[in-house]
């Protein structure tokens, strides 16, 4: 055999023992899961991948070894990975993919939950806005329509992520089939569809379904392992799970939660972490594995928040930071939470083991002062409207977040009742330029008494979607804007234009240094400068309603009704030297400076 071909085929089987070295495999036993035929306790840790800087995701990921963890818990977000219908998008942030191949390279397991359905307090539950508009779909449900566009995702999901799963030499140990539907329906027959579709697209590895304990029997799909959340009574963690498998295990409860999340308006979700380390003791002790829901929450950037409503309660759209009091807080940093965890953890792991040292915590840094010294008023950047005899939706002019804003002319020189009828969500109403009122859903308003001045007046209403419901019975009910009609003095006003402005291209907006009318909505600009990068909190405090970009990057939104007052800069984001700042100020169109603090406010209330 000559020398060439030695070495080719020395290679060829040096590859194929490489393979099989690093091939694992998981399965089930009656009492435990088993990892390459072993007891195997999962202990978990929920951090989804866009609400964390991708530039961050390998620092956080080692936070959670430090912590204790073996396996990173994520959901898949249709709505970032299919914008628009038929284009989809796995780059930058969206980089799922990526996300997976790092937590591996860190040494840790995944368990990947695609469901399509999210929940996680996110807009529409995950679901991309453009479903609302294919005629008679329906979703979580055997509606052909849905099954279609659900297959289609599902299939693209599985070209990047099922060649990660362990049984082909990945990392991710199992895959969640839809997401708690026990609370939402009861149909074996749209689960098994479900497990179908996954399988299809290659998630042919260990697959579950996840349902809050009093939900689980409508919601688990017989044969597949029922994981159970918000349970950590090992005695009913153990009897639920095997009452539905057959009258046995493993054990798994797919969401523990350590504290809550937030909403506009409400006061800062806390939990003492005492409170829960005895609970988490108690499960570890019992060999049951656990799923930390959250472990870092990170931020809900732009204006992928969602919300939640239902009959008894009003609309409650949550807040851009989903620090969620978790171990590792919305900069990435540890938490005595974290600490008091990982001491536990540290009981269960083997003797001969031992954690990684914590991380020191980010460097922050303040940022004294920041002049916004450019700006232009909101009404003076309009693009081409599309005119209609009524109100369009935000759905009708195919478009998914932000802002629209509705324009018509009536005969002044009256007073009347401004009634717009079922605004989602939020209204500034402005009377010839001037703003003459605000109207929110969550206070239940839909009516404003105006009097309007002699001839011919121009009406604006600048409506705002606040985020889509993300769970329950209202997902069918999810369209934006003005969704009906408006009224003045019981008359139905026609004649309509509307503004798309959902504000994912700042580069055509023109500046200038001259004054601004601040009886309307602003967008004002500014450069800061810096001699060196670190995490920061911009304090807006002192400002009203909007929403804040940095170097490109969409923040999120801010509100002075709290809790939260900051918002999180991450240093990844910044950069020595020049750094731009772009702010849409709903409320309080006059402001024109804030400062960077070292330290986040996230519990104060108006």
């Amino acid at each position: 055999m000559k020398l060439k071909q030695l070495i080719l085929l020395t290679i060829f089987f040096l590859n194929v023992i490489n393979t099989f070295a690093q091939t694992h495999t998981f399965a089930m036993a009656d009492e435990s899961f088993l990892l390459d035929g072993k007891p195997f306790q999962m202990i978990s840790g929920e951090m989804h991948y866009p609400r964390v800087p991708r530039e961050a995701w390998r620092a956080r990921m080692k936070m959670a070894k430090a912590m204790g963890l073996n396996v990173i818990g994520t959901y898949v977000f249709w709505n970032l990975h299919e914008p628009q219908k038929g284009l989809f998008d796995f780059t930058g942030n969206n980089d799922v993919a990526e996300f997976v191949r790092i937590a591996q390279q860190e040494g840790l397991w995944v368990i990947l939950r695609p469901s399509p359905y999210v929940c996680a307090e996110w807009e529409f539950g995950g679901y991309p806005y453009w479903l609302q508009n294919e005629k008679g779909l329906v979703v979580r449900s055997k509606e052909a329509t849905y099954l279609k566009e659900y297959e289609s995702y599902i299939k693209q999901i599985g070209k990047q992520l099922a060649p990660l799963q362990i049984n082909h030499g990945g990392n991710i140990l199992m895959v969640q089939i839809e997401n708690e539907y026990g609370s939402y329906g009861s149909d074996k027959e749209y689960l098994a569809i479900n497990q179908k579709l996954f399988k299809e697209a290659g998630f042919d590895g260990l697959l579950y379904t996840c349902d809050p304990a009093p939900d689980l029997v409508k919601g688990y799909l017989p044969g597949l392992l029922p994981a159970v959340n918000g349970l950590d009574n090992p005695a009913k963690v153990k009897k639920i799970i095997k009452d539905n498998h057959e009258g046995k295990g493993p054990y798994y409860i797919a969401e523990w939660y350590p504290a809550w999340f937030d909403w506009w308006g409400t006061k800062h979700h806390t939990v003492p972490a005492k409170d829960y380390a005895g609970h988490l003791d108690s499960v570890l002790a019992a060999g049951i594995s656990i799923n930390m829901y959250m472990f870092h929450g990170g931020t809900t950037r732009a204006f992928m928040n969602g919300a939640n409503y239902k009959d008894e309660t009003p609309y409650e759209p949550q807040i851009s930071s989903y620090d969620y009091d978790a171990p590792l807080d919305e900069a990435g940093n540890a938490t005595p939470k974290f600490m008091k965890f990982r001491e536990v953890i540290q009981k269960y792991l083997p003797s001969d083991v031992h954690l990684p040292a914590v991380p020191a915590a980010k460097p922050a840094i303040s940022i004294p002062s920041i002049k916004l010294t450019q700006a232009v008023n909101l009404l003076a950047t309009l693009p081409v409207p599309k005119e209609n005899l009524t109100p369009l939706t935000f759905e009708d002019l195919h478009q998914d977040y932000g802002f629209v804003l509705y324009k018509t002319t009536i005969q002044g020189g009256k007073s009347g009742v401004l009634k717009l009828k079922d605004l989602r969500d939020y209204a500034i109403v402005m009377v010839n330029g001037k703003k003459a009122g605000t109207l929110d859903r969550r206070l239940n308003q839909d009516s404003l008494t105006l009097t309007l001045p002699a001839g011919k007046v121009t009406l604006e209403i600048l409506v705002e979607n606040l985020g889509r419901i993300n769970f329950g019975k209202y997902l069918l009910q999810n369209k934006k804007g003005i969704t009906e009609k408006v009224l003045f003095g019981g008359i139905e006003l026609n004649q309509w234009k509307m503004y798309s402005l959902p504000f994912n291209n700042l580069s055509k907006i023109i500046f200038n240094n001259a004054a601004v009318n601040t009886q309307s909505p602003v967008i004002r600009k500014g450069v800061f400068s810096l001699n060196s990068v670190g995490d920061t909190y911009l304090n807006l405090s002192n400002w009203g309603k909007g929403v804040v970009w940095v170097n490109g990057h969409n923040l999120g939104r801010y509100w002075n009704i709290g809790p939260q007052q900051t918002v999180y800069l991450p240093a990844e984001w910044l950069k020595k030297g020049n750094n731009e700042i772009v702010i849409l100020e709903l409320l309080k169109p006059g402001q024109n400076q804030l400062s960077g603090i070292s330290k986040p406010i996230l519990s104060q209330l108006l």
